[in-house]
């Protein structure tokens, strides 16, 4: 693992103003958040903060908003926001370095709505390809050695045999001396065995077992019968 806690620290702030509004978001002001397992995900609701706080921990790292390696800063034309710019880490043994040495640090932010931009910059040529199919040269080109691997919801441009993949690159980076931290909404990545799964919601931020999630009952009931839920929504 690089890091073990992350964590932020204002002397104040306006608990009615985005983002410290978002309940996820107070909990690392006021508790921060550790990391006890090498893959991390971050599940929750459209809305409930898993993309803002999976942005702020790249950007506490070194990696740029707008998604690529470490070696790519500021390619954006975005500022830092204003929660990346506080966030800090106690590192791992693994990630002291690389906390203490900027041209140490290695690791990747993946994000979906900005991936083909960051992966053009990374020379990897996605318009020549499918956005999946560029998601995963990403994976197979980049997701090589010990870092800090970030990723907002990946699985929006993968097949189902893509995400068991891409769960196949997270463990081998597990096994090297790497760490993933993803938000995700997808029940098949969030089955990895020894994954740490961190539930984000109006509660702010708790540890959840996989079998315990509300979106696996969710997909379990649905696939059981989808018209149980269709009904519902269709005239």
């Amino acid at each position: 693992m690089i890091i073990e806690r992350a964590y932020a620290h204002m002397a104040s702030y306006d608990e009615n103003a985005w983002p410290w509004s978002v309940p996820c978001v107070r909990g690392l002001m006021e508790d921060g958040v550790r990391f006890t397992a090498p893959v991390t995900f971050i599940v929750g609701e459209n809305g409930s903060g898993k993309s803002t706080l999976v942005e702020a921990l790249a950007e506490g790292f070194g990696l740029d908003s707008w998604g690529g390696s470490h070696d790519w800063r500021y390619a954006s034309p975005r500022a830092k926001s204003v929660l990346g710019e506080r966030v800090r880490f106690d590192a791992a043994a693994r990630g002291r370095r690389m906390l203490s040495s900027w041209s140490a640090r290695k690791g990747f932010f993946l994000r979906a709505e900005t991936a083909l931009d960051a992966l053009g910059r990374e020379g990897l040529a996605p318009h020549s390809v499918s956005h999946g199919e560029g998601f995963l040269a990403a994976f197979r080109g980049k997701f090589l050695e010990p870092g800090l691997y970030v990723l907002d919801e990946p699985e929006a441009a993968l097949s189902f045999g893509s995400c068991l993949e891409l769960l196949g690159h997270f463990d081998q980076l597990a096994k090297q001396g790497g760490q993933v931290i993803c938000a995700t909404h997808s029940p098949l990545l969030t089955a990895l065995p020894g994954a740490d799964i961190i539930e984000v919601g109006d509660h702010g931020m708790r540890r959840v077992a996989w079998q315990d999630l509300a979106l696996v009952d969710h997909w379990r009931r649905y696939l059981a019968d989808p018209n149980a839920y269709l009904r519902h929504i269709l005239g």
